[in-house]
This record gives structure tokens, C-alpha cells and sequence, in this order.
């Protein structure tokens, strides 16, 4: 079994694009083509539609990419129990979430996980939680710690570990918003937050939840910036550049908490879910389940 093809396969009919998928399976483009061509050779069908403005998936392909799955989880399970023989699970997790969760969150599952699997090893990646979903459907990690999509993909189990409020934050410096904030009285009302410069997260759960907000209070914030994590918020409007929404649990941790303020509005922002996602299939893994099962029992008041 060549697992690289079908793990470039895999890959490619998420990305649907060659020059992603040679990226992120360190290949050239043409030697992902020809990946690709065997495995239609070997099959005797098109797996893919291409030309030269997309690629997508025939309907053949979308049953291979079935059969890929769990041939590439049979085979990685298959190993697993012949290199363990009998012994204790060992082996390595590869686990992404933001530099807020790895000490906040993901803290209190690895004083259970150590105890209990000491031979698994944890990779960690850090980076904007929002990016977690999308980096476990390409297959770059096994594990995320994420805020809970609006839409979870239907290839993904989450399970929720806590809840923390949104909060709208503004500058505790002086600064030309806290002229503007104080000069209209310091009453938060729609038309004072529609002309506030407003930072607003790229893209994830935290943007949504804040967009529903809006739009049911009729809200059109003048977005002055997008950035890339909650961490970001926090210190742009600490640099007094604007105002913006971040998590409780973000600014519990952030070392530039005194140089913001918590604004309360009515109605209340709403309330983020934080958990952990992972593939679906990915759960017959031992060693993901077992990460699973302490997430679980290391938070045992489910939402």
C-alpha cells in the first residue's frame, strides 16, 4: 500500500487545488499529477474533473475518497498494534490550538493524559484556534482545540469541554477612541459602536457569533481591522487603535489585560463554546481516543 497517494489524494480532494496539496505534502505539482494519475491508472476511472479553472471531484472519486479513508486508518491502526504488541498505547498526537488554550485548556487535560498514557507523545502547534477545523479536514493534525463552529462539518465529532462569555473591550489609555467614547457620554448605544473603529477577527466562531450579534441589534461596526486570533485583539485595542469582542477566557490570561476595559451591553454578547474536534474515523485511533477520553474526564460538568 503506497499510503503518501492516498494521503495526497485525501488532501487534494479537500484543497481541490495542486499547488496546495504539493505544498502541504512537500512535492512538486507535477509529481502530485502523476500521484494522482497512477491511482486513476490502478482504479481504471477519473477521479477528478480538471481544467484550467478548477478541480473537483467525480463521483467516482467521491466513493474512492471513502474507501482511502479507511484504508489509510486501517493501515495506521494495523501498525500501531503490531509495533505495540500487547504493551501499553504509545506513540504521538498531533494537537493544534491557540497559545491561550495550550495553558488554559488543554493544561487540565494533560495532567490526566501524563498520568495515564506516560508512552503517547503530544506534537504541539499553536496558532489561531479559528484555523483548527480546517487544519484537522486536511489532514495536518489529529487533534484541535477550537471554539464551535456555527456549521460543524459532518465528518467531525466535537465535544465540548467549557463555555466562555464574549466581552466588548475598549482602550484604558488615553487615546483618540477613548475622546470619542467619552465625548458620547459613555453610553454604548448602536450609534456610538457603528462609528468606533471596531478590530473584528479574520475569520472563525468568535466572528459569527459577533456578526448574529450585530445583525439582530442592527449594528454595522466601521471595521478598522481584521487580525488573526483572539491574542491580537486584545493588544490592538490595548494599543488604543480601536475597539473589539474577545473571549473572558483570553482576556483572563493576557498580560495586556490592564490596558483594556470590559464594556457590558444589553443585550449581552453571547456565549462561545470551547472544545475539542477531531475526524470522525479518527476516533477508532487508540491513542485519539484516549486524548478524547481524558478531555472528557477532565471536565466532567458537560455543557
Amino acid at each position: 500500500m503506497n499510503t503518501k497517494e492516498l494521503e495526497t489524494f485525501i488532501h487534494l480532494s479537500e484543497s481541490l487545488h495542486f499547488g496546495r496539496t504539493a505544498e502541504a505534502m512537500h512535492l512538486s505539482v507535477s509529481a502530485v499529477s502523476r500521484s494522482i494519475q497512477r491511482l486513476e491508472e490502478q482504479a481504471g476511472v477519473a477521479l477528478f474533473e480538471r481544467d484550467r479553472r478548477q478541480v473537483r471531484l467525480t463521483a467516482a472519486g467521491r466513493e474512492y475518497l471513502r474507501y482511502a479513508e479507511q484504508a489509510l486508518l486501517n493501515w495506521r491502526l494495523l501498525t500501531q498494534r503490531l509495533n505495540q504488541q500487547g504493551e501499553e498505547l504509545q506513540g504521538e498526537i498531533s494537537l493544534f490550538c491557540s497559545v491561550t488554550a495550550s495553558y488554559s485548556v488543554l493544561s487540565n487535560v494533560l495532567e490526566v493524559f501524563r498520568r495515564r498514557y506516560p508512552r503517547i507523545d503530544l506534537k504541539l502547534h499553536t496558532g489561531d484556534q479559528a484555523d483548527a477545523v480546517e487544519r484537522i479536514a486536511e489532514g495536518g493534525e489529529d487533534v484541535g482545540i477550537t471554539g464551535k463552529p456555527m456549521q460543524l462539518p459532518s465528518r467531525m465529532d466535537y465535544l465540548p469541554l467549557m463555555r466562555t462569555p464574549l466581552h466588548l473591550l475598549v482602550p484604558n489609555i488615553p487615546c483618540a477612541v477613548t475622546e470619542q467614547i467619552a465625548a458620547a457620554g459613555g453610553d454604548f448605544d448602536v450609534a456610538l459602536l457603528n462609528r468606533l473603529p471596531f478590530i473584528m477577527p479574520e475569520h472563525g466562531t468568535a466572528r459569527s457569533l459577533i456578526q448574529q450579534w450585530c445583525r439582530s441589534q442592527q449594528v454595522r461596526p466601521h471595521i478598522y481591522a481584521q487580525v488573526s486570533g483572539h491574542e491580537a485583539i486584545v493588544s490592538t485595542v490595548g494599543l488604543g487603535l480601536g475597539v473589539g469582542v474577545v473571549p473572558q477566557l483570553v482576556l483572563d490570561t493576557s498580560f495586556l489585560r490592564e490596558r483594556v476595559r470590559v464594556v457590558p451591553l444589553l443585550p449581552e454578547l453571547p456565549v462561545m463554546d470551547i472544545g475539542v474536534v477531531v475526524l470522525r474515523q479518527s476516533l477508532a485511533n487508540p491513542l485519539i481516543k484516549a486524548f478524547w477520553e481524558c478531555a472528557r474526564s477532565s471536565y466532567r460538568a458537560p455543557i
